[in-house]
């Protein structure tokens, strides 16, 4: 495997998401799968109400066939790929059914929060009977040091834990035009050159079509939308990522790739405690991006902040896995 073969791995994915996502929008129009917009959302979201979501599908599809038809034709297609499909289509199924619910059913809220948990426990249960499966080392590695720690039967709840958690913080931050796809398509990016550099060629590979997928993905979601990611792309997103940190062997290093998921679910963390202990908001609506939208700040503004925060915390996080 070479850097021509991730390259192509990123076009290809590209290629797919750009190519069906003219052909899937109208598809979601005529199904009138169109996005309700929260009452106690910013009220200039409103006009958002009616564009077509469950645009996730768009993207799962481009990873799902370019990872398997590039892997398939070069004789690549090793446990690793097949865990890191399976995390990443199952986060979507339960993505899936939550924008079934909230699109179809009309019911806004979607899944209950047990139920959407009870989804995220079954797929990371799963992707951990997987490693058992292929003899995955329960050591975790501290970045920028050549030391680890072997944490043993304590691995379990750490996967569930980054899977959960992580799945939720994508989640959060999915709530302007272009913010996921964006940060996303950084914080992948900084994976497969990570991996790579790591010798772990195939979770590269996988990180690269991630890369062109929501790149693809992202010329229809750019301001002005025409098509949302939903929770099918966004679950599917925070499953991937921590599927490729985990597989990589980077489990602490999602922390900083990811730095721009984690404020966003600090913000609304910091939100809730302060208005159930003191009765005050600090932000004035979470998750943050929200507080500088009311702030006066304009959409595109905001999200390309957002993409600026998620570069940094890229080069960051490259600079200290790989030149350390």
């Amino acid at each position: 495997m070479n850097e021509q073969l991730l390259l192509l791995t990123l076009i290809i994915s590209f290629g797919v998401a750009v190519m069906f996502s003219p052909l899937f929008i109208p598809f979601l129009k005529r199904l009138k799968f169109g996005q309700s917009i929260r009452e106690e959302g910013p009220e200039s979201h409103q006009k958002k109400s009616g564009t077509p979501t469950m645009g996730g599908i768009i993207v799962v599809l481009a990873i799902f066939a370019t990872v398997l038809g590039i892997t398939i034709s070069t004789n690549n297609l090793s446990p690793e790929i097949i865990l890191l499909l399976i995390v990443t289509v199952g986060y979507g199924l339960v993505g899936f059914l939550d924008d079934y619910i909230k699109v179809v059913k009309k019911h806004n809220l979607g899944l209950t929060s047990k139920q959407k948990l009870v989804g995220q426990l079954i797929i990371a249960v799963i992707f951990y009977l997987g490693l058992i499966q292929i003899g995955f080392s329960t050591e975790i590695a501290i970045p920028a040091t050549s030391f680890s720690v072997d944490i043993g039967f304590l691995y379990l709840p750490l996967i569930i834990v980054m899977l959960v958690g992580a799945s939720n913080a994508v989640n959060l931050t999915d709530g302007l035009d272009g913010l996921l796809a964006g940060t996303g398509a950084i914080a992948f990016g900084a994976f497969a050159i990570l991996a790579w550099n790591a010798g772990f060629l195939d979770v590269s590979l996988f990180s690269a079509a991630v890369v062109g997928a929501v790149l693809g993905f992202l010329v229809f979601n750019a301001h002005p939308a025409k098509v949302f990611m939903g929770d099918t792309g966004s679950l599917a997103l925070g499953g991937a990522i921590t599927g490729i940190a985990i597989l990589s062997k980077m489990e602490l290093m999602l922390i900083l790739v990811g730095g721009v998921f984690v404020i966003e679910t600090l913000s609304v963390i910091i939100q809730v405690i302060s208005f159930k202990t003191r009765g005050k908001r600090v932000f004035k609506m979470s998750p943050l991006h929200h507080h500088y939208e009311l702030s006066g700040w304009s959409e595109w503004r905001v999200v390309v902040t957002f993409w600026l925060v998620g570069m940094v915390f890229a080069i960051a996080a490259i600079y200290t896995g790989v030149w350390l």
